[in-house]
């Protein structure tokens, strides 16, 4: 019997949906780059349903429970006395999600002397210690690409929603208003714009693909350039650094992952080199950007608008100032959490799953640790060490 600790976010306020807006989900038949879908040998769920959160349950009592294996299923993951680390003691597999991440620290993992697998259902592992897990020979798997396409359509959003100030603008018609004025004097075109993404990788190009009938200049740094081909059809200007970069750009897309070499990667230094009044728009991870320097630069006008859906650590306590900064479009971290997204993921979970059971190997493209060291997706897109430093803070979110 295998004991496997599933850390998910809340149902909705009003319950648990019974019906949903739409009668189903339409799904691509390959990833852009041909990378098949999610493929498990059976799946107990209906695709479009929400099963991100704890009454979903990703879609795996049923396959679990009938191997004779222990699900348990919590939203608790922070603080002293919190279910995940309860439960922690004798598990041998954690799932979460990075939405709602279950912060695997080094301390955690030493309290699971019986842990072997952890999951992240979706992309982007960061909530756990690599360092540790490496230490520990853990094996650590993301569901690769199950929702690159879902985020890269959240950035499209948020560039034009900062551009075109449509925030306000809304929020003058709920108040009953009319006020023209007020609505464009923070509105631009986003054509002829510059605009570059931190990072190419399957995110980030498809912001770039998605941006190019803008009529916009594109521009990326990325630590693998792209392919020529790519560069042309695009008509790419490739930078040899970040700093480079954001000297030519009015916008600025995040798609990087998050380890010690990109923490803190958009601090006072970096927000000085951009131009005045340019945008930032960060679905990657929150610790990328320095928080304060953030806030100050929206105060002072170097920034004219910043979103995301990213925070640190997540959930954002109640007083974080990326709450309360003016001219910003944040949203708690959805981009990656369409229930188009969550098929496609809580496939991918059960056949990791499958194959630890059976003893066949992960995917390559969904590893990031194995046998003590990075493997897969985590050799191409992290670096060794942890980046899960202040993660505590998440308890003020309980408390509040």
């Amino acid at each position: 019997m295998v004991k496997i600790v599933c850390v998910l976010y809340d149902d909705p306020v009003d319950g648990y949906p019974k019906t949903y807006a739409r009668d189903e989900v339409a799904q691509p038949k390959l990833y852009p780059d041909g990378q098949t879908l999610p493929s498990p040998k059976a799946i107990d769920f209906t695709p479009g349903t929400l099963l991100g959160s704890v009454s979903g349950e990703l879609g795996l009592r049923k396959f679990l429970e009938s191997q004779g294996h222990k699900l348990v299923v919590t939203s608790s993951k922070d603080g002293a006395d919190s279910a995940l680390d309860r439960e922690l003691l004798d598990a041998d597999i954690v799932i979460s999600q990075p939405f709602w991440p279950a912060y695997m620290t080094r301390e955690r993992i030493a309290k699971a002397p019986n842990l072997k697998l952890i999951v992240t259902a979706g992309i982007g592992s960061d909530h756990t210690d690599l360092q540790a897990a490496i230490d520990r020979r853990i094996t650590v798997a993301e569901v690769t690409f199950c929702n690159s396409i879902s985020v890269a359509e959240h950035v499209v959003m948020m560039i034009l929603a900062l551009v075109r100030n449509y925030i306000p603008s809304y929020q003058w018609v709920v108040k009953g208003g009319w006020n023209i004025a007020d609505c464009v004097a923070r509105s631009y075109d986003l054509e002829a714009m510059q605009v570059g993404t931190v990072a190419a990788g399957r995110i980030g190009l498809a912001v770039l693909r998605r941006l190019k009938p803008f009529d916009v200049g594109l521009h990326y740094f990325d630590r693998h350039r792209l392919p020529p081909a790519v560069e042309k059809e695009l008509n790419l200007t490739f930078h040899p650094s970040v700093e480079d970069m954001v000297k030519s750009c009015d916008v600025v897309t995040i798609n990087c992952p998050l380890h010690p070499e990109t923490e803190h990667l958009f601090d006072e230094k970096m927000l000085s080199k951009m131009k005045r009044g340019s945008y930032i728009v960060n679905t990657a991870r929150g610790k990328i950007c320095d928080r304060d320097a953030i806030v100050r630069a929206l105060e002072s006008g170097q920034l004219a608008g910043y979103a995301g859906d990213v925070w640190f650590p997540q959930p954002a306590p109640a007083d974080h100032p990326w709450r309360m900064m003016p001219h910003h479009g944040m949203t708690p971290h959805i981009s990656g959490t369409s229930l188009t997204a969550q098929t496609r993921y809580a496939a991918g979970v059960r056949e990791i799953l499958e194959c630890w059971f059976e003893g066949r190997p992960i995917r390559n493209e969904y590893l990031v640790v194995e046998g003590g060291k990075l493997a897969g997706v985590g050799a191409h897109s992290y670096s060794e060490g942890d980046a899960t430093g202040g993660s505590e803070e998440a308890a003020r979110f309980v408390e509040a």
